[in-house]
């Protein structure tokens, strides 16, 4: 009896605070073949990563309540959610802020505007990274 390919996609948590964004992010996403929930600030990232367990996470870091920055620090100092990527979506592309970015915790960096098909060879380059499955 051979097992059969597991036929999961990878789950993405887009959180940013701009719906348009939210929505293009996760429309794009699921065409290419991922599941998508969506957070529209820092806290919504922290309870829904920590109820989803997603395979990465798309964190946009200017957000209401708990900003990208604090939102991935916590993620990272926590056990249950330590291991999830964390891509930060940003639109101030200052010197020295991915650098930053990568001192808060989050896995690589991605200036915004960015286009759909190089979000999503990010997320699976991400991905691939870490070792996770990941669609096509």
């Amino acid at each position: 009896m051979t097992n059969p390919a597991p036929t999961t996609k990878p789950l993405v948590l887009v959180v940013d605070d701009y719906q348009d964004a939210r929505e293009m992010y996760a429309e794009y996403l699921e065409f290419s073949g991922f599941r998508v929930a969506e957070a529209k600030n820092g806290q919504e990232a922290l309870d829904k990563a920590f109820e989803l367990r997603p395979d990465i996470i798309l964190m946009d870091l200017s957000l209401p309540i708990i900003d990208g920055w604090e939102a991935t620090r916590r993620l990272k100092n926590d056990d249950r959610t330590r291991t999830i990527p964390v891509v930060a979506l940003t639109g101030h592309a200052m010197t020295g802020q991915s650098d930053e970015a990568k001192g808060a915790g989050c896995d690589s960096f991605v200036t915004k505007p960015c286009l759909p098909d190089a979000l999503v060879d990010e997320v699976r380059r991400v991905l691939a990274t870490k070792g996770a499955a990941r669609p096509g």
